[in-house]
């Protein structure tokens, strides 16, 4: 038995598809209302947008090369025609190294070198060209500050060129800029050296800082020996001298300075997670403390095993 398909339509041979080429300007449009590319109608279905005006989608193309265009690359040009990037550079962009077709890219298009010059984008690096009112213009310069190179320090507008260390002239940021009593602003380490405390320990850790180089530095004791002491009980529990906000410690509601909030036998600094009031009014770390009011005997005191005698 024999099967086979049957189909009705005709063999045409190997011909191609014929190619419709549609002539977008059949159809005029009145002067200013057609595509500006050909002049002919642009319906709806076939139209795209650019600055107000109707295009066929065939002739939204770039003038030079015929690239075809988009939004995101499409230029118009100011011969009221529209280019591609590439194109509107070469053609109405600026002339010289670094423009038209990209960064590195010579274009010159038959410039004189003298022509190229005049067209190079000028940068007057000078911040004192144009000068400001007494009290307004940069504090290092005392040129004009404008917005797009201004950095604020206390209220106070720098340019970008002279926010920079006084001594070393390091460029500074908010996390380095230190205001000083000269009223320049200085990087942590020369505010440091400037107007830091002096002597070992101080300045430059761990450099030793001396500001007299005909004695050794002597070591700063911070513990306060000025103005009376408290008697009413509302001094510092360890010297007894006025103990100010910026420098205090609380312990069962007691007040301490800082630097006094130590361990009363080791003098180890002391916070909340290893502070241990005493019985006798001072205050201890946890070894001491165990040492002189814990259990004595085999297993106590600063560890298991340790046998501490009292």
């Amino acid at each position: 038995m024999w099967i086979g398909l049957q189909c009705d339509i005709e063999d045409e041979g190997e011909a191609a598809p014929r190619t419709t080429v549609i002539d977008t300007a059949i159809i005029k449009a009145p002067p200013g209302k057609g595509c500006p590319r050909c002049g002919g109608v642009v319906f709806a279905a076939e139209q795209v947008l650019a600055k107000g005006r109707e295009w066929h989608r065939k002739c939204y193309k770039c003038h030079d090369c015929t690239k075809t265009l988009d939004s995101i690359i499409a230029c118009d040009g100011p011969d009221k025609d529209v280019y591609c990037k590439t194109c509107y550079g070469k053609k109405w962009g600026p002339h010289g190294y670094g423009f038209a077709c990209g960064s590195g890219f010579l274009q010159t298009d038959g410039l004189t070198e003298e022509e190229i010059s005049a067209s190079r984008p000028f940068y007057n690096p000078d911040t004192t060209a144009i000068k400001a009112p007494a009290g307004q213009g940069c504090p290092r310069c005392g040129g004009m500050v404008f917005a797009a190179e201004q950095q604020l320090a206390k209220g106070t507008m720098w340019h970008k060129k002279c926010f920079n260390c006084a001594e070393c002239h390091r460029p500074l940021d908010s996390m380095l800029a230190c205001d000083g009593p000269d009223k320049e602003i200085h990087c942590r380490s020369c505010y440091s050296k400037l107007f830091g405390p002096k002597g070992f320990g101080f300045g430059h850790t761990p450099t030793l800082v001396s500001t007299n180089g005909d004695h050794a530095p002597s070591y700063i004791d911070a513990k306060p020996q000025v103005g009376q002491k408290r008697t009413d009980g509302h001094g510092c529990a360890r010297c007894g001298y006025p103990v100010y906000a910026a420098e205090q410690m609380i312990s069962k509601n007691r007040l301490w300075h800082k630097r006094c909030f130590s361990c009363a036998e080791c003098h180890r600094s002391l916070d909340s997670t290893n502070l241990n009031d005493a019985p006798d009014g001072d205050i201890y770390c946890r070894g001491c403390y165990n040492r002189n009011f814990g259990p004595k005997g085999v297993g106590f005191g600063m560890g298991a095993g340790t046998l501490t005698m009292a």
